[in-house]
């Protein structure tokens, strides 16, 4: 395979670059922050299924463009982010097919600059991560009138622990690439221009030394889901961001967020949960393993 670059229309291109074995997947939309769009994500895809089925790529490193990982989703009133779907089909939680822990050979992502919003949990779906020092990072959409996305409740949990991944997901706050590290949320934490060299000196390194078959089957059963939970969450995820879009708090998040004022929310959780619990049970189990209870 070959350097390539691969877009979607309407979205912000996906350059995938292959050398020596090692394939540099780059969000490549500086002068937007590499802001996330659905087309990024159906990019991102592609450029994944194709790491997947070349023999010749042992070792993946996603990475971003410029100054900036992922700035995350584009907030503007105008982008209709938060809009409602048309319809039911039209929207996933988790709009990269195959994610990263799918793919059957190392993923790393070199977190170079902030990572905020799908920016964050997408990089929470590869292997491992390095991360600039002074990057800003965070997963605020519970700041924004919507839920974490991209099965973060899942990845982050499995990553660190359900106490971090509290901490890192009801409160939406901003914490630092070196503070990710103390987190166990990355593994290393550098220098912003030195994430991407080191990145790839590790990818190297599992392209010329690590067995293909072994690293695969290894990451196999590191990812595996005997239970189906990273899926229910996914279904769920998509199912909750279908219930909150189009609503006046899914506006007066980021509204609240640009005109920086805290915003003033209207709904109500025992006025709404019944809605709730209807979504659930369309979607499969009649509550989701370890739900509050509603009584």
């Amino acid at each position: 395979m070959g350097t390539t670059t691969s877009t979607s229309a309407g979205g912000p291109p996906v350059r995938l670059d292959v050398s020596d074995g090692v394939a540099v997947v780059t969000l490549d939309r500086p002068d937007r922050l590499n802001v996330f769009s659905g087309g990024m994500g159906v990019a991102l895809g592609e450029a994944y299924a194709r790491c997947d089925a070349d023999d010749s790529v042992r070792a993946v490193v996603l990475t971003g463009a410029g100054r900036a990982f992922c700035a995350g989703a584009d907030i503007a009133p105008s982008s209709g982010s938060f809009d409602a779907p048309a319809s039911p089909g039209e929207f996933t939680a988790s709009p990269i097919s195959p994610p990263a822990f799918r793919v059957r050979k190392p993923v790393i992502a070199a977190i170079n600059g902030h990572a905020i919003g799908i920016g964050l949990t997408l990089a929470l779906e590869c292997d491992i991560r390095y991360v600039a020092a002074d990057a800003k990072l965070a997963v605020p959409q519970v700041r924004r009138g919507m839920v974490p996305d991209a099965r973060s409740h899942w990845t982050l949990a499995r990553a660190t622990s359900r106490a971090v991944a509290a901490d890192i997901l009801l409160t939406g706050r901003t914490f630092l690439g070196a503070e990710a590290v103390a987190l166990g949320v990355a593994s290393r934490a550098l220098p912003a221009d030195e994430v991407l060299p080191a990145a790839l000196a590790t990818a190297r390194d599992i392209a010329e030394n690590v067995n293909p078959l072994s690293s695969a089957l290894s990451k196999r059963l590191l990812w595996l889901d005997e239970t189906g939970e990273g899926d229910r969450i996914e279904e769920l995820e998509t199912a909750y961001h279908r219930l909150l879009m189009g609503t006046p708090d899914a506006k007066e998040g980021p509204r609240a967020w640009m005109e920086r004022r805290p915003p003033e929310w209207t709904a109500r959780v025992t006025e709404e949960w019944d809605r709730v619990r209807e979504m659930e049970r369309r979607t499969g189990d009649p509550e989701p393993p370890g739900a509050p209870s509603t009584s």
